[in-house]
């Protein structure tokens, strides 16, 4: 890490800079959990004015993962003969009958992986199991679950199959910016999502909704030079797409991990929480993997229940309250039992609050 990134003098002096463009109250979303997180971790929403007001958005995959989805993971866990395999994040967080954690813990086959190419292994060691990997998160991990399953093709691994839920985070920001409820005058876009889909997505940000965006990265001196960036363009009334984070992130993107995203996904609609169900901002096995889709495979079919009652964690994803303002938050929801998916994730905006920001 350099050190340059954490360094008190060069943060004191974008806090100057900052406060010198405050002329009055701005309100900017930070879109990605590790930016949320960070923002906490660091200290930096004490040391901002307070006519700068810092908003979380809906980029943590975990806590956008609806209790649908879950539920559909977890009704393929009880199946006879699977392993489900799932990342550590997603073992805790509470469906609408239970999470991961007490399915294992009542005998169901589910073991952590760091990988999606992990899960392929255990297929392949396994050849007389079922073995599912549950295949969240947005743009970041959608290339590596593809070449999961372009690997399992290969190797001709007949038991491997995945729970597509995959989101892409343009198409969740559209529906949140066209929203009457959320007035934002700026974004700090996600660094990591950004490496592999560049800048060109975002444009639809200033061109038709007139308001700014930066893609920034994750340390201290990031997220400040993000928010003066983002300062300026209000100040000069400039809104355009700009990158500050250029040690990762290009305007185009990365074309190879793109190209294998496109060939093996297809858009598709999407199940969010907080947002509902969004026509376009999912991905989907193409025709020619059907046979890796866990949900094809099983014939599973999921009613669609209520949110829990009292969960506050969609208005939370919507930047609309603060888990601050939600009834349960420290109270019947804690990380060690969680009532939504916004207090599990280490990017979830309620677990943030609750270590940093009480």
């Amino acid at each position: 890490m350099n050190k340059e990134l954490r360094d008190p003098q060069v943060v004191g002096k974008l806090l100057s800079k900052i406060e010198s463009l405050l002329a009055e109250p701005v309100t900017i979303m930070e879109v990605c959990g590790t930016h949320t997180m960070a923002v906490f971790r660091h200290g930096l929403k004490n040391m901002l004015p307070e006519q700068l007001k810092l908003l979380s958005g809906p980029g943590c995959p975990v806590c956008v993962t609806s209790d649908y989805v879950i539920d559909t993971a977890l009704e393929i866990a009880k199946q006879p003969g699977v392993l489900l395999a799932t990342f550590g994040d997603m073992l805790r967080v509470p469906g609408s009958s239970g999470s991961l954690a007490t399915l294992k813990a009542a005998g169901a086959n589910v073991k952590v992986v760091y990988s999606p190419l992990e899960a392929v292994k255990l297929a392949e060691e396994n050849p007389y199991q079922e073995v599912v990997f549950f295949a969240i998160g947005f743009e970041t991990t959608a290339p590596m679950i593809a070449a999961s399953v372009l690997t399992a093709q290969q190797k001709k691994i007949t038991n491997f199959s995945i729970v597509g839920a995959n989101k892409t985070i343009p198409g969740a920001l559209r529906a949140l910016l066209s929203s009457e409820e959320l007035q934002v005058d700026g974004l700090l876009c996600p660094g990591h999502v950004s490496a592999i889909i560049g800048t060109e997505p975002y444009q639809f940000i200033p061109r038709e909704l007139g308001i700014g965006a930066v893609v920034t990265g994750f340390e201290p001196v990031d997220i400040l030079q993000g928010i003066y960036m983002l300062l300026k363009q209000i100040q000069e009334d400039s809104p355009s797409v700009e990158i500050q984070y250029r040690r990762w992130v290009s305007a185009s993107g990365n074309p190879q991990a793109l190209k294998m995203m496109e060939q093996v996904f297809a858009a598709d609609g999407a199940h969010w929480r907080g947002l509902g169900y969004l026509p376009g901002t999912g991905l989907t096995l193409r025709q020619q993997y059907r046979q890796f889709d866990a949900v094809w495979r099983f014939n599973i079919t999921i009613e669609e229940k209520p949110t829990k009652k009292g969960c506050r964690c969609g208005d939370v994803l919507r930047g609309v309250i603060t888990p601050l303002e939600c009834p349960l938050f420290a109270t019947a929801c804690v990380p060690e039992k969680p009532a939504g998916a916004c207090m599990v994730s280490p990017e979830g905006t309620c677990a943030a609050y609750y270590k940093y920001g009480r």
